[in-house]
């Protein structure tokens, strides 16, 4: 029996003690967004003393982190009971939920984890299509039906979720993707030349090949800008093709002319370096091919990090964007990329404009701030009491 949920108490609340929090996901050191989510949200929910206990789906990778209590190897029955049984040793355990994340046809072996759940569960939904096929809804909408709460990261998100997977609003609950917010004195540290920025793993529907196409009408501005990709090739396209995205925009952008302004940087940067590079960036381009994302975690970060940003009508970007943080163009118009990213290197006060305002929305989205936002949630639901009938 599912039951309404008490009001969310405060951090300090009447439950005592923060909850001990079980999360099922992958974890570093695979090298993903959802690892990297996972375990930024760890931190959060430490530093909010609660314990967290992580049960990673295994990748093959090195060691984990001591914070990993067990793995879940995907497509074996024993590991997936095994996988609940320790959730159930914490007090609320947390789902990431992605489609290629767990074993079964549409990561549908997950659901077997959860219906075995008996402690309360929230869904943290990363994807949510526009158009899934039959199995793809199932496989969410059933996930919710078992979890007592699902967690979206996006206004668009929970609308999308609502809607097209006719899901109660009451279920759901948008907290929005954390960030690191840099320290204050990295906020702004200009290049010489113009560095305009995009970074993340690697591979199809990345964009790269849009600000290519955009690179030679801005070569005639004063200190002509270079576009900057940095970021390893995503493990899976690399296991699957090597580096072919990567050598196939190389070569495009020597057949357009513009080799010398377009750089590609795959060593690897802890926090602190990539924070660096941000701050050394002129503008942040998410160049997106799909307009169904409505998460995204670098999109976040360049908020964070209050840098104006052009990216392309993707979801999440529309909204977060709304107010003025940044520009929105459509998809393939290689000359309204340019146009954009033009605005922001050379219109007065257009980049301090947006910079303030990405400024202005950083703050509620720092790690801590998140965090605190998931353990009142977990508290609500831990606390809640069923109605005896």
């Amino acid at each position: 029996m599912r039951v309404a949920l008490s009001p969310i108490p405060p951090i300090n609340g009447s439950f005592g003690r923060a909850p001990t929090f079980g999360i099922l996901s992958s974890y570093p050191p695979t090298a993903c967004g959802l690892a990297t989510f996972t375990a930024a949200l760890s931190d959060g929910l430490s530093s909010h003393g609660a314990e967290v206990r992580v049960v990673r789906v295994a990748d093959g990778t090195g060691a984990p982190s001591p914070r990993v209590i067990g793995e879940l190897h995907n497509g074996s029955p024993a590991s997936v009971a095994a996988t609940a049984d320790l959730l159930n040793q914490c007090d609320v355990a947390v789902i990431q939920h992605e489609y290629g994340l767990f074993g079964g046809p549409d990561g549908d072996e997950v659901l077997e984890v959860l219906a075995n759940l008996r402690v309360p569960s929230i869904v943290i939904a990363h994807t949510i299509l526009r158009d899934p096929t039959p199995h793809q809804r199932e496989v969410l909408v059933d996930a919710v039906a078992l979890a007592d709460q699902v967690v979206v990261m996006s206004e668009a998100a929970r609308l999308r979720l609502c809607s097209t997977f006719a899901v109660d609003p009451s279920r759901v609950v948008t907290i929005a993707h954390g960030a690191a917010i840099p320290p204050p004195g990295l906020l702004r540290k200009p290049a010489a030349r113009p560095i305009m920025l995009t970074w993340g793993l690697l591979g199809p529907g990345k964009g790269i090949e849009r600000v290519i196409e955009a690179m030679p009408a801005l070569q005639e501005l004063p200190m002509g800008p270079r576009y900057l990709v940095a970021g390893r090739t995503h493990p899976k396209v690399l296991a699957a093709d090597g580096e072919l995205y990567r050598e196939t925009r190389m070569a495009q952008a020597r057949r357009l002319g513009v080799a010398e302004s377009v750089c590609f940087d795959d060593g690897y940067r802890d926090l602190g370096a990539l924070n660096a590079l941000i701050a050394a960036s002129a503008v942040v381009v998410l160049p997106y091919d799909s307009a169904d994302q409505v998460t995204s975690g670098v999109l976040v970060d360049a908020i964070a990090a209050g840098k104006p940003v052009v990216a392309t009508a993707f979801a999440h970007a529309e909204e977060l964007l709304a107010s003025g943080a940044g520009i929105v163009v459509p998809h393939d118009d290689p000359d309204a990329m340019a146009s954009a990213l033009r605005r922001v290197l050379v219109e007065p006060g257009l980049a301090q404009r947006m910079a303030a305002e990405a400024s202005r929305l950083a703050p509620a989205l720092g790690w801590p701030v998140v965090a605190g936002k998931y353990l009142r949630l977990a508290r609500s639901l831990v606390t809640a009491r069923p109605v005896l009938v």
